[in-house]
C-alpha cells in the first residue's frame, strides 16, 4: 500500500511482477500506430544540391574584387529577390505543380506553400580553419513528386547562379562607370591647378624660393661688377681732368707764343672762343653765366665776321693755323674720355637697376613662398587624389573584364540536384520509433497509476500501521493447481502474506 505518495522499491518489484506486459503492450500498440499513420500520410519527396563559392581564377592581391559585401549578406540578398513573388509565381506556371488547387487556393498561398517548400541553409566553415567565409551553401525542395522536386531544385539553383553573376558584372559596371566620371573631374580639377601653379611661377619668375641661391650669386657678381665699375670711372674722370689741364696748359702756351709771332686774327679769336665754351659745358650747365657770356661773345665775333664779308674784305678772318699735334692728340684723349665716362655712366646706371630689382625678388621671397607653398598643395593633394582614383578604376576596370570573363567569384555546382528514391517524409522508422517511445512512456504511466492505486496491505508492519493491531499468525497460500501437477493430490505451499 502506498502512504503519502511514498513508492517503495517493493512496490514497484511487485507491481511489475504482476502487471509487466503493460509497457511492451503499449509500446507495440503505439509503434504500430505509428506505422499505420506513416502510411496514410501523403508522401514528400527532397532534392538537393550543394553550391560551392569559387574563389577569383586572379589573386585578389593582384586585382582587387569591387564587390566587398559579405557573402551571407549578398546571399540572404538574392534568397529574398528569388524568393519572392514575382520570380516564383512563373515557376508554379512553368512546371504546373497545386494544379488541383489552384481551383480553390489563391495564387499569393501557393507562393507561400512553395516558398516555404524551398530551403536555403549556408555551409558552415570547417572547423580549425582561420578563413571564417561561407564556402558555400545547400538548396533542397521538398515536394509530393520527385521529378518536380528535382526541376525545381535546378531552376532555383540556376536562379541563384544567374542572379549572382549578374549582380557581381553589374556592380563592377556600375563601379567602373562611376570612377570613371570621378577621374574626369579629378583629372580637370588637377589641370585646374597645375594651369594656376604655371601661371603663378610665370608672374612671379625671378622671386621663386628655388631660384634665391641663382639671385643672391647674381647680386653678388653685380656688386662686384659695381664696383669695378665705379672704379673704373672714378679712374676715367681722373684721366680727363688731367688731359684737360694739360691741353690747357698746352694751349695757353701755343697762343702765347702765336701772339708773339703773329696778331691774332678774328678767326683765331673764334677758335679760342669755341674751345673756351667746350670746355665750360663739359663742367658747367647751359645757364651758367661763364657759358652764357663765351657764348655771346662768340655770337659777337660770328656778327663781326659777317659785316667784314660783306664789307668787301673776305680775307679777314679767314686764315687758320692749325693746332700742335700734342694738342690734337689731348683733345682726342679727352673725346675718348668722355665716351668711355658716358659709358660707364651709363653701365652703372644699368647695374644699379640690376642690383634693385634683384634686392626686390629677393625680398618678395617669404610671401612668395607661402602662396607657392599653398598652391603646390593644392596640387598636390588634387595629384593625389587622381592617382589614387586612377588606381582604383584601373582595378574596376580589370574587375569588370575578370566579371565578363567569368573568371571572378562564381557560384559551382558541386552535386546536380539529386532525384529522390524515398520520400523524405514521412519516415516508417522516425514514426515507429516515435510510437513505441510513446508506448512505452504510456506503459510506464499506466504502471505507476497502478502502484499509485494500490489500496492493499501486503506485509506484517502495513497491517499493524494501518489497522492499528498486533498480527498474530500468519497462514500460507497453496497452489492447489502446481501441486496436483506435480505430486498428484498433494498440496505444495506458498509464501504468502495474508491479511
Amino acid at each position: 500500500m502506498v502512504r503519502n505518495g511514498e513508492i517503495g522499491l517493493e512496490d514497484i518489484k511487485r507491481v511489475v511482477r504482476k502487471h509487466w506486459w503493460v509497457v511492451p503492450a503499449f509500446a507495440v500498440i503505439c509503434a504500430a500506430l505509428g506505422l499505420l499513420v506513416a502510411m496514410q500520410l501523403p508522401k514528400k519527396f527532397r532534392s538537393e544540391t550543394l553550391v560551392l563559392v569559387a574563389k577569383p581564377t586572379v589573386p585578389i592581391d593582384i586585382v582587387k574584387p569591387v564587390v566587398t559585401e559579405d557573402l551571407n549578406q549578398r546571399l540572404a540578398s538574392m534568397k529574398q529577390q528569388i524568393l519572392s513573388r514575382t520570380r516564383l509565381e512563373p515557376v508554379l506556371d512553368k512546371f504546373d505543380i497545386y494544379r488541383e488547387e489552384r481551383k480553390k487556393v489563391q495564387v499569393e498561398d501557393l507562393v507561400e506553400r512553395l516558398r516555404a517548400a524551398i530551403e536555403i541553409s549556408p555551409l558552415e566553415p570547417m572547423a580549425g580553419t582561420q578563413d571564417r567565409t561561407m564556402a558555400g551553401f545547400n538548396v533542397s525542395v521538398t515536394l509530393n513528386n520527385a521529378q518536380t522536386a528535382q526541376q525545381i531544385c535546378t531552376e532555383i539553383t540556376s536562379m541563384f547562379m544567374e542572379q549572382n553573376a549578374r549582380a557581381l558584372e553589374q556592380q563592377a559596371v556600375q563601379t567602373t562607370s562611376f570612377l570613371s566620371q570621378q577621374v574626369d573631374e579629378a583629372k580637370a580639377k588637377l589641370d585646374e591647378q597645375d594651369a594656376k601653379l604655371a601661371q603663378f611661377k610665370r608672374e612671379h619668375g625671378g622671386s621663386l624660393p628655388e631660384e634665391v641661391q641663382a639671385n643672391l650669386g647674381l647680386l653678388g657678381a653685380l656688386n662686384t661688377q659695381l664696383e669695378a665699375n665705379t672704379q673704373a670711372l672714378s679712374r676715367a674722370q681722373q684721366d680727363k681732368a688731367f688731359n684737360e689741364s694739360l691741353l690747357s696748359q698746352q694751349e695757353g702756351n701755343w697762343k702765347a707764343s702765336r701772339k708773339e709771332k703773329n696778331p691774332e686774327t678774328t678767326g683765331d679769336q673764334l677758335r679760342v672762343l669755341q674751345d673756351q665754351l667746350n670746355a665750360l659745358e663739359s663742367k658747367y650747365t647751359a645757364e651758367h653765366p661763364d657759358v652764357i657770356k663765351t657764348r655771346n661773345q662768340i655770337n659777337d665775333l660770328k656778327t663781326k665776321m659777317a659785316e667784314e664779308r660783306n664789307a668787301g674784305n673776305p680775307s679777314t678772318g679767314l686764315k687758320t693755323v692749325a693746332e700742335p699735334p700734342q694738342m690734337q692728340q689731348l683733345r682726342a684723349l679727352l673725346r675718348q674720355d668722355e665716351i668711355n665716362i658716358a659709358d660707364l655712366t651709363k653701365r652703372l646706371q644699368q647695374i644699379q637697376e640690376q642690383s634693385r630689382v634683384l634686392e626686390a625678388r629677393l625680398q618678395a621671397v617669404p610671401g612668395v613662398e607661402q602662396q607657392l607653398k599653398e598652391l603646390t598643395r593644392n596640387y598636390q593633394s588634387a595629384l593625389d587624389f587622381y592617382n589614387e582614383l586612377l588606381k582604383k578604376h584601373d582595378n574596376s576596370a580589370m574587375a569588370t573584364d575578370l566579371a565578363h570573363q567569368q573568371e571572378g567569384e562564381q557560384f559551382r555546382v558541386l552535386d546536380p540536384p539529386s532525384l529522390p528514391m524515398k520520400p523524405s517524409f514521412p519516415k516508417l522508422i522516425n514514426f515507429a520509433g516515435g510510437g513505441l517511445c510513446v508506448g512505452l512512456a504510456l506503459g510506464v504511466g499506466i504502471l505507476y497509476m497502478l502502484i499509485a492505486m494500490d489500496q492493499t496491505l501486503h506485509t506484517e508492519r502495513e497491517v499493524e500501521l494501518y489497522l492499528k493491531v498486533p498480527v498474530l499468525a500468519s497462514l500460507p497460500i497453496f497452489d492447489a493447481s502446481a501441486l496436483s501437477a506435480k505430486n498428484g493430490d498433494v498440496l505444495k505451499p506458498s509464501v504468502v502474506q495474508i491479511n
